[in-house]
């Protein structure tokens, strides 16, 4: 579904505003193709998904946003487009940065959080920055090493011929392909740069659910302890996987959604 020159993946259903509504934020050089195993099954099962494509990624025309602000102020404007009072934005790495700020422009709209791969403060080393300026192909090798437990997922995980890293590193050299030049860049220049985090989090007073993976090397769960501290009244699920928790442990992660979108969230 387009809205407003804006690509949304609706779980292979017709999109229904008068649905609960869950949007699903991606990270930094990805598209909506990483929550498919999420997405479509909540689509199939009640809700109304829009699985973005952030502007400049994948099927959304460009420009990239270049700040966390701007894109949650994006997020805000897409559910009016689709018509959208309320929704569960649930985010991945970046996104689940965007996802918080939106809750903090907009709380009104957001019903709640599921912040998957989430730290605060974001930072990217300078190596990494310096990797996704000069030498994309070198950042990509970079954070899809780092992004998974394993290189070689059990088999059949989570369905036979599925290469988890394989798919992952496609995806990001498609998304670079496609990009305006250095957009891994730009979107790492803007977790680095967000500085709203604390503040945002405090703010928070709907439900919040976090998703740790239990071997991240990208945000290890560690590293998110003052932003789960900045809001305590948030739910903590860890499951056994790296960063790209969504296709290494697809049926994990989807069961804590599911528990966390079931418990009163609209």
């Amino acid at each position: 579904m387009l809205l407003n020159g804006s690509y949304c993946y609706t779980g292979g259903k017709a999109f229904d505003p008068a649905l609960p509504c869950v949007v699903f934020i991606h990270g930094a050089q990805n598209d909506h193709s990483v929550w498919a195993l999420q997405s479509r099954y909540l689509a199939h099962h009640g809700f109304g998904v829009l699985a973005v494509d952030l502007p400049g990624h994948g099927r959304s025309a460009g420009p990239a946003l270049r700040t966390v602000e701007a894109m949650a102020d994006w997020v805000i404007a897409l559910l009016s487009a689709a018509g959208v009072s309320r929704a569960a934005l649930v985010g991945h790495s970046m996104g689940s940065l965007i996802a918080l700020e939106a809750a903090y422009r907009a709380p009104e709209r957001v019903a709640s959080l599921a912040l998957l791969g989430s730290t605060w403060p974001m930072k990217v080393s300078d190596a990494l920055l310096d990797a996704a300026r000069n030498a994309e192909q070198t950042a990509i090798d970079m954070v899809n090493i780092w992004s998974h437990s394993s290189w070689a997922q059990k088999p059949s995980c989570p369905g036979p011929g599925f290469w988890v890293s394989g798919m992952s590193q496609r995806l990001m050299q498609r998304i670079s392909a496609q990009g305006e030049p250095q957009l891994f860049h730009t979107d790492f220049s803007a977790c680095n740069a967000y500085a709203n985090g604390e503040t945002a989090a405090q703010s928070v007073k709907c439900p919040v659910l976090f998703i740790n993976g239990a071997k991240d090397m990208m945000t290890p769960p560690r590293s998110a302890k003052a932003l789960v501290a900045a809001l305590p009244h948030a739910r903590t699920v860890t499951v056994d996987a790296g960063h790209q928790m969504m296709a290494e442990q697809p049926d994990a992660v989807l069961d804590a959604l599911m528990s966390h979108l079931g418990s009163g969230t609209f």
